[in-house]
């Protein structure tokens, strides 16, 4: 059965009459009254009788009354379903390797429970990158590191840095200290360059 066929039949038990369910549904009332023929003719049964002067429900149109309703809602819930995805993009997300084992499950997890249609792409690159990409418009939201008395964005955790060497490293004093840092333009690059230049 059509489904704008069981609307305009739901719009006669609505109204009462067909003229106004074809107004309701903004057609003829020739065009309304060749649907509900064709329904009829689908279905083999009369779906109106006369009842004096006025049109009323036969007892099978009675009995596809209950039907009718259950599958326009039905239907009505399928579209709005569906619906959901209609030109939904990815949400394009992006993180530092540091935290793709540590942040970044926990971030997923919270947008899979608030948007559980949504699917997310993970971009990995320092946050000096990702900071780019956000003003290009190349990613909807990012994970990045920010110096402690910074206001970007909303804070999700505090990382502090640690010293790390070798069991039998001593540092000569007489000699450059060798190091192995992230990039310049890391804020912990940074931290680790000040903490130096402060302990002389």
């Amino acid at each position: 059965m059509d489904i704008d066929a069981l609307r305009s039949f739901l719009a006669f038990v609505e109204t009462g009459s067909f003229t106004r369910a074809a107004k309701q549904i903004n057609r003829t009332q020739s065009a309304f009254s060749a649907q509900m023929r064709k329904l009829e003719d689908e279905l083999r049964v009369s779906l109106f009788e006369k009842e004096g002067r006025n049109l009323v429900l036969s007892e099978a149109g009675m009995s596809l009354r209950a039907h009718a309703e259950q599958l326009v809602s039905l239907h009505n819930q399928a579209v709005k379903q569906v619906k959901r995805y209609e030109n939904k993009r990815p949400l394009r997300l992006g993180c530092p390797e540091d935290y793709n084992d540590s942040l970044l499950p926990k971030v997923i997890r919270v947008l899979q429970q608030t948007e559980p249609t949504c699917s997310i792409q993970v971009y990995s690159e320092p946050s000096v990158t990702l900071r780019e990409w956000l003003d290009e418009g190349k990613l909807d939201a990012a994970i990045v590191t920010r110096a402690p008395d910074s206001e970007e964005g909303y804070w999700l955790a505090s990382d502090r840095g640690v010293w790390i060497s070798h069991p039998d490293f001593a540092i000569d004093e007489s000699q450059p200290v060798p190091l192995a840092l992230f990039q310049t333009d890391c804020k912990y690059h940074a931290a680790a360059i000040n903490a130096l230049t402060k302990r002389g």
